[in-house]
């Protein structure tokens, strides 16, 4: 706690205003029983204090962000905030040790933990709520336990996370002027999804973006059109990488997903025709059909691009509750998409209604956007709301290491 004797004498530090209002005036302490209802709250409040209405990219993100960054350069200025020790780990809800100690002194200095709160052993109900408010602001899974995820984002230093927050200053200068009324947002870092109408967030998605070596790209485009009950063309790097080994590992792969083979005519090849110890297959169009188990789910979202990317739904629904979203080869799934759907198509002719019965027909249907909508897929490790809350994602494809605040293919 060294760095804690250096706080309460400089009179012109303090933490964000939000460690005393929406993160610690929570519920007191004490031995005493915890219901599961007082720890929802807790998650609530943690996900009320970064939701709201303020997006992650708009006009006011920039300020937001230097407001955020004087309450940093205090704190690097006597050192950071402590190391957190590896007894940290696996802490939760009633475990009392010295470790809880050194928890609340780094809850206090990243502002999830009010200053207000005395120094102590347990680990009590304004932990718990100090823990799922760094969580949520990291995009951890909330649940008031120090597990891997949250145990590892609390070692990275308070220096790094300033210069991520100066790193994203910058990148929104490059989207100045080029926010329109009505848009989407990607955030790869985030694996998130927002729908912003009004400079407001309408409505906020969980997604899945591209692994480490098949990269989401950068990217400013508009939405045009939406495929129902798709079918699915693999891609050839996909072939490359991926199908030649599944069909090799199990030659009956292809028909279980429902894939068909076709030559350059456009005519049906059985799977025999192809030397599959080499790699001839990709001189062939794979396609999946539609259905349960059709890798785009039940809707492909389409824009124009250089990448051949777009959005889509996908059958495997329980990778949107995992921490670290990045299994795709490029493209972007999306959470909840047939509301997101709705909202893409609502000058179009479509409601909600309308878009879970194009679903549940199964028949191939192509709607084009009346008002096609802007879509940025932009690389934002840091940002702020309104309230001072600051958010920090991982540097997942190393452009914070590189110090990358140009993107050309979004300021141009």
């Amino acid at each position: 706690m060294a760095g804690m004797s250096a706080l309460a004498a400089t009179a012109a530090f303090s933490a964000p205003a939000y460690s005393q209002s929406l993160f610690s005036n929570l519920l007191g302490g004490g031995r005493r029983v915890v219901t599961q209802e007082q720890l929802e709250l807790n998650s609530r409040q943690a996900m009320d204090a970064i939701g709201g209405f303020d997006p992650i990219v708009s006009v006011d993100t920039e300020y937001n962000l230097q407001r955020v960054a004087e309450y940093y350069e205090r704190l690097n200025a006597i050192g950071g905030w402590p190391d957190v020790p590896e007894a940290i780990f696996r802490l939760s809800l009633n475990s009392e040790n010295r470790a809880v100690r050194d928890l609340r002194g780094y809850l206090a200095h990243t502002g999830d933990l009010s200053q207000d709160v005395a120094l102590s052993d347990q680990f009590d109900t304004d932990v718990d709520a100090a823990v799922r408010g760094f969580q949520a602001r990291h995009g951890l899974q909330i649940n008031g336990q120090i597990d891997e995820f949250t145990y590892w984002a609390m070692k990275v230093p308070a220096a790094t996370r300033l210069n991520q927050i100066k790193l994203n200053m910058e990148r929104v200068r490059g989207l100045e002027g080029r926010l329109e009324d009505r848009y989407v947002n990607v955030n790869i870092p985030a694996a998130a999804i927002e729908a912003i109408a009004s400079k407001q967030v309408a409505r906020r998605h969980t997604a899945v973006v591209g692994k480490i070596d098949r990269q989401t790209p950068i990217l400013r485009s508009r939405i045009h059109q939406i495929n129902f009950n798709p079918y699915w063309t693999v891609p050839v790097s996909i072939i490359r990488r991926d199908i030649i080994g599944l069909v090799n590992n199990n030659p009956n792969y292809l028909n279980e997903y429902s894939i068909r083979i076709f030559d350059g005519s456009g005519r049906e090849v059985p799977q025999s025709a192809i030397d599959w110890s080499t790699e001839e297959a990709v001189n062939y169009t794979f396609r999946q059909d539609p259905g349960a188990q059709n890798s785009m789910g039940n809707v492909k979202i389409n824009f124009h691009n250089p990448h051949a990317v777009y959005l889509h739904d996908t059958p495997q629904q329980t990778l949107f509750s995992e921490n670290a979203r990045f299994h795709s080869s490029g493209c972007v799934r999306v959470a909840n998409v047939a509301d997101f759907v709705a909202w893409i198509l609502q000058d179009s002719g479509y409601d909600i209604i309308g878009v879970n019965g194009a679903f549940a027909s199964g028949e191939r249907l192509d709607v084009s956007v009346s008002n096609p909508v802007p879509i940025f897929m932009t690389y934002f490790t840091a940002w702020a709301n309104r309230n001072g809350v600051v958010s920090f994602r991982d540097d997942v494809y190393e452009y914070d290491a590189q110090g990358k605040i140009d993107f050309p293919e979004i300021s141009a």
